[in-house]
């Protein structure tokens, strides 16, 4: 559009411009109105977006979503783009099933983002505490706070901003939000949670979440055999796990309560893989899968990586493997596992997927996070109900959404000469983006491997 075309033009024009003969004044100027422009950028962003959502279906750019569709095509993370798109459907025009448009969600925001006079931060605290305002509240002193916060946005900082809002939700909501009938919800059960953290450099992971009464009680008899002084103390050459530990091994137990409490998990979580109660998952029996080589495991040095994504320092899959040997799985060679299949089967087998686990690590479609253990075999040459064949070398993990994105009109994919995958995107979500997923091979990014 000829509009667009004139702000790139302008914009490159600023971009080599030498700003050094001018004067402060003039400096700041220049700052008040690029920031004046940025803050605007959104809200035409907002109108753009509700116009594609106006003509097309996420299936028709050949995404399972909008947030997806918006992060392909302008390379965004899952978060930014779903907060981008949650941000339009409130601030953008809308129109009725009849076609007559509409005015946005909350029109007062939505002017003065247009106007340029409120950051993304003003317009977070806005949206958050309309969220809060209760049901019970008419619409017009609904519709007279989103306007009153809209006229304090404009002229206030977003501190401030945030203390007008909470007085005003005060106003509004003086006894707080009402009890409510749901049972589950009154006794707070709906916060359970369990959030596993990212690695650190050491390969250790931060956890937080909220245990319900019940999940309480049954941890409680765990802990407290388990966690006991003496018990699944991983320094003793033999870890008491069951009966009570000697008196010579309580005494020479030295770890604090929060480490006892670690190990005991470590004890739980370890005896249910042994069990096989777990049954399989995605074509394995659901046990760790932690690959690595030959060398680095003779040298006890390196690092290796488990079906999960994780990465375990080699001195502790060697720990772990003297505990149960089905822990570990070593590819040097594979003649003896059958991983040409032909047309004779088209699931892969536990073999293959063995070898996928240590190739892939995970989904291949770009810049996906599934680890391995939650991905199925994709035929990346050709469909299986189109005369593929379940061999190893047209094989790649994929996970369940993006597998289904393979179809006539949509994603396809190629195994280069290299051996890699390259998932190539249907027309309108193709913008030259990589084709290949290296978040699960960050050492390939530097050619480290």
């Amino acid at each position: 559009m000829e509009g667009v075309v004139d702000l790139e033009v302008v914009l490159d024009k600023l971009s080599g411009a030498v700003f050094d003969d001018a004067s402060v004044a003039e400096l700041l100027d220049v700052q008040t109105v690029l920031e004046r422009v940025y803050r605007r950028v959104p809200a035409i962003q907002h109108r753009v977006m509700a116009a594609v959502k106006a003509h097309a279906s996420p299936a028709d750019l050949g995404a399972r979503s909008w947030r997806d569709a918006l992060g392909i095509r302008l390379r965004l993370s899952p978060q930014e783009a779903g907060r981008r798109l949650a941000e339009g459907e409130l601030l953008a025009p809308r129109r009725a099933v009849t076609g007559q448009p509409l005015a946005p969600v909350y029109p007062g925001t939505s002017a003065a983002q247009a106007r340029g006079e409120i950051t993304a931060e003003h317009v977070r605290i806005i949206t958050t505490t309309m969220k809060k305002i209760p049901f019970r509240v008419d619409e017009p002193t609904r519709a007279d706070a989103e306007a009153r916060l809209a006229g304090y946005a404009s002229a206030h900082d977003p501190d401030t901003l945030r203390a007008l809002a909470k007085h005003l939700l005060a106003v509004l909501d003086p006894d707080g939000p009402e009890p409510s009938d749901d049972e589950d919800v009154e006794r707070g059960e709906e916060r359970r949670t369990f959030v596993l953290g990212p690695q650190d450099e050491h390969g250790n992971s931060e956890f937080h979440g909220t245990l319900t009464a019940q999940g309480r009680a049954y941890l409680e008899p765990v802990l407290g055999k388990l966690a006991g002084p003496g018990m699944c103390n991983p320094a003793d050459e033999s870890p008491c796990t069951k009966g009570t530990p000697s008196q010579e091994t309580i005494d020479a137990d030295t770890r604090t309560r929060g480490q006892r409490q670690h190990d005991a998990l470590i004890t739980v979580a370890r005896e249910a893989l042994m069990s096989g109660d777990l049954g399989e998952h995605n074509g394995l029996p659901v046990t760790v899968v932690v690959s690595t080589t030959l060398t680095e495991l003779e040298a006890a040095a390196g690092v290796a990586h488990t079906g999960g994504g994780s990465r375990v320092p080699m001195r502790d899959l060697i720990r772990m493997a003297g505990h149960a040997r089905h822990y570990l799985s070593i590819f040097d060679e594979h003649t003896a596992v059958p991983l040409y299949l032909g047309r004779t089967k088209r699931i892969a087998s536990p073999g293959q997927r063995l070898v996928l686990t240590y190739r892939d690590r995970g989904c291949t479609f770009p810049g996906c996070r599934v680890p391995a253990y939650g991905c199925q075999t994709h035929h990346a040459v050709q469909d299986f109900a189109q005369g593929g064949t379940t061999d190893i070398d047209q094989l790649v993990l994929a996970c369940g959404p993006h597998n289904r994105l393979v179809k006539d009109g949509g994603w396809t994919t190629v195994i280069t000469t290299t051996g890699h995958v390259e998932w190539i995107p249907p027309p309108l979500l193709d913008t030259g983006q990589a084709r290949t997923n290296l978040y699960h091979h960050p050492e390939q990014i530097l050619g480290e491997g």
